[in-house]
Parts: structure tokens; C-alpha cells; sequence
């Protein structure tokens, strides 16, 4: 089982972005925090990296019900979606595989709630 659910698209990368966000919208999720990896990277450590950006995202539902099963869980939250500019008009759409991370949690209860949830990011990669 893979740890992500990826596609390439031939998208900018600005456009990726956009329909990532508004896909995760549409599926329930919200979107806490926006990493821009490219722009730390260059700001802390002087180097050029490619367009990257690691959305952290929430379904307020998904993760109430998580915290309720299993309280520690939080650590495993937000999902996270990066997009990724391999290059120009060729973007990479990747979300961690929920039902993979909740298995090292070793709770059973947990599956299902983990399947439901990537059925909605996959819909979001599907939709990009």
C-alpha cells in the first residue's frame, strides 16, 4: 500500500493550486495551512527549489470522529496535499493516503473512518 494518492497534470502550477483548494472545498475540507516550501527554502537556507507548496488540510467531521476514536490522533492531522512543479505545464497532485497513516495507529476503528477519507482526496486528485 502506497503512504499518497498522486496524479501529474498538465496544469501551471498557479492553476493546480487553485483547483486543489477548490476541490478540497467541495469535498468538506478546509485548509489550515499553506506552505510555500520554495519560498522557506530560499528565505532560510538561500537555495532555489521548484514550485512546491504543502497544503494542510482539514474535514472538521473526519477529524472530530478520528478524535473521538482515538484522542491522539492529532498527530496525524491535517491531511496533507502538496502540489509540486516538476516543470513548466507538468505539476504533480499528492495527498498522504489516510488509511495508510491510520493503520500505525493500530486502532481497527479507524478503517473505515480512514477509507472514507481518502475517497474524498482521491476525488480532489481526480478532479485536478
Amino acid at each position: 500500500m502506497s503512504y499518497h494518492i498522486s496524479r501529474t497534470v498538465a496544469l501551471s502550477f498557479e492553476d493546480a493550486v487553485a483547483k486543489v483548494i477548490s476541490g478540497l472545498k467541495g469535498e468538506g475540507f478546509g485548509v489550515l495551512t499553506d506552505i510555500d516550501v520554495r519560498a522557506t527554502l530560499k528565505e532560510k537556507l538561500g537555495v532555489d527549489f521548484r514550485k512546491y507548496r504543502i497544503l494542510g488540510a482539514c474535514n472538521p467531521r473526519f477529524a472530530h470522529e478520528a478524535l473521538a476514536i482515538e484522542d491522539r490522533v492529532g498527530v496525524l492531522l491535517p491531511c496533507n496535499v502538496v502540489i509540486q512543479e516538476h516543470e513548466p505545464g507538468r505539476v504533480e497532485v499528492s495527498a498522504v493516503d489516510p488509511l495508510s497513516s491510520m493503520q500505525v495507529v493500530g486502532n481497527p476503528r479507524l478503517k473505515g473512518l480512514g477509507e472514507k477519507v481518502r475517497e474524498k482526496l482521491r476525488a480532489v486528485i481526480d478532479a485536478v
